[in-house]
């Protein structure tokens, strides 16, 4: 059934949109807590190593190009250019400064200081190294260590670490994945317990066949609820048989009277209408009777039911009961809409709302038009407030227009809750110029009779 407007309606839909199953979040845990975990160890253990290894090579540089300049000055005829602990040494005087601007470009400017450096050989393959830099006037001392191994090596081991990040996050997703089936396994046998249980007698006991564990306390507390759910529905059931027994009764005396003061010869106009209105009355209320025992029940009565028939009997009640309003009831379109439902439950619904337009409307006209699978109640009265659109189908609510009007606000909740019964919908919205249009849509029709 939908209703306009249906404040209720989209924080349902947000619930279902956004509701994932408890399994997939636990899975879901796991994989996330495997992957970053390892991927923080993973990171930490490179920046450490990455960061060791440089101090280490940075220290070693340092006093290795010490110790190259002192070697210098102690034997100024030695080579300039000098192997020293794998690491290639080389002095350019004074004299050769600008020379070494046109053979190493990129050390002239260097200060002093360990510098990276890359480049490419003569076989085209990339190279990296450590230039440790020390100037004086006179001489500079340039020391070179060569970092394309270790730059080979980082890579093996950054691509040794990614290899464990997605082993271990693996691993996390099959460990999540056999703790959520364990975890979710009681869950799962108390839902399907619940789903497989017969909502007709009263369900059998949970709480037996679960360890005393939380899931052993959720279904001792389900066992609960539905203790005291069904003695609710007992009681419920019992009172509507009740009621529905008590007040056939004296409605079947009442019509059975009726039927006979109607049957006696000579009765005068005025008699003749009231006994008329008596019984239109006795058929109102047994109508209204049978719809709440269906709605108690939540049971779904079947019949062929023709709508414009059941129409022109509400509109020919309610003209006996108009005749001082200068108020105008027609019947548009043509018949043949005929719906899969007891004619009381299409009386009950159609009526309430040819009744709200007739109490609403002092003057003007009120129009029934049938349509192809829907009813029309088209009526010329003050309107519909916004306030009433908000609140036309809550339980109890009045609109603004009805001032002393009787009634206890519930007609139009019957109606609502008809249509959820029965899967049709109703819509109650303001007329183009004036009054109000309710329609009420069928969502299945059966063919016309022949």
């Amino acid at each position: 059934m939908s209703t306009d407007p249906t404040p209720e309606a989209t924080p349902a839909r947000r619930v279902r949109r956004y509701r994932r199953r408890l399994r997939s979040r636990i899975i879901l845990s796991f994989v996330l807590l495997g992957f970053g975990l390892t991927a923080l160890f993973a990171f930490l253990t490179q920046e450490a190593r990455n960061r060791v290894e440089n101090d280490l090579v940075e220290d070693v540089m340092n006093r290795n190009i010490d110790e190259f300049a002192r070697r210098f000055y102690s034997d100024p005829t030695s080579s300039p250019d000098l192997p020293l602990q794998q690491m290639i040494g080389r002095v350019v005087k004074r004299e050769r400064f600008e020379m070494l601007k046109v053979e190493q470009p990129d050390w002239y400017d260097l200060p002093d200081g360990i510098h990276n450096l890359s480049g490419v050989d003569e076989n085209g393959e990339p190279f990296s190294y450590k230039l440790a830099v020390r100037k004086t006037p006179e001489e500079w001392f340039f020391l070179a260590y060569d970092m394309t191994q270790a730059a080979r090596g980082e890579a093996q081991f950054q691509r040794a670490i990614l290899g464990s990040v997605l082993l271990v996050s693996l691993l996390s997703l099959l460990i999540g994945w056999w703790a959520a089936s364990r975890v979710m396994s009681p869950v799962s046998d108390l839902a399907r317990r619940l789903q497989d249980s017969d909502s007709s007698t009263r369900p059998a006991a949970l709480a037996a066949h679960f360890p005393d564990d939380e899931v052993g306390q959720l279904a001792g507390a389900l066992d609960d609820y539905a203790a005291r759910l069904t003695e609710v529905v007992q009681r419920d059931r019992e009172f509507n048989a009740d009621v529905s027994h008590e007040l056939r009764t004296p409605l079947a005396v009442i019509r059975g009277a009726v039927e006979l003061l109607l049957a006696r010869p000579g009765l005068d106009d005025k008699t003749e209408a009231r006994l008329l209105r008596i019984q239109r009355a006795e058929q109102q209320c047994t109508d209204l009777i049978s719809a709440l025992l269906l709605l108690s029940r939540n049971e779904r009565g079947h019949g062929a039911t023709d709508v414009a028939k059941v129409a022109e009997q509400l509109l020919d009640a309610h003209r006996t009961q108009i005749r001082n309003k200068p108020l105008e009831l027609r019947l548009q379109g043509e018949s043949g809409l005929v719906v899969d439902a007891p004619e009381a439950a299409v009386s009950v619904a159609l009526g309430n709302l040819i009744g709200n337009a007739v109490k609403y409307t002092n003057a003007g006209e009120v129009v029934v038009r049938m349509r192809q699978q829907a009813v029309e109640v088209v009526d010329s009265g003050p309107g519909l407030s916004p306030e009433d659109a908000a609140r036309l189908f809550e339980r109890g609510y009045r609109g603004t227009h009805a001032e002393h009007s009787q009634g206890g606000g519930i007609g139009l909740s019957i109606v609502r809750r008809l249509c959820d019964l029965y899967g049709w919908s109703v819509r109650v919205v303001p007329g183009e110029t004036q009054g109000v249009i309710a329609t009420l849509s069928f969502a299945t029709t059966t063919a016309s009779p022949s």
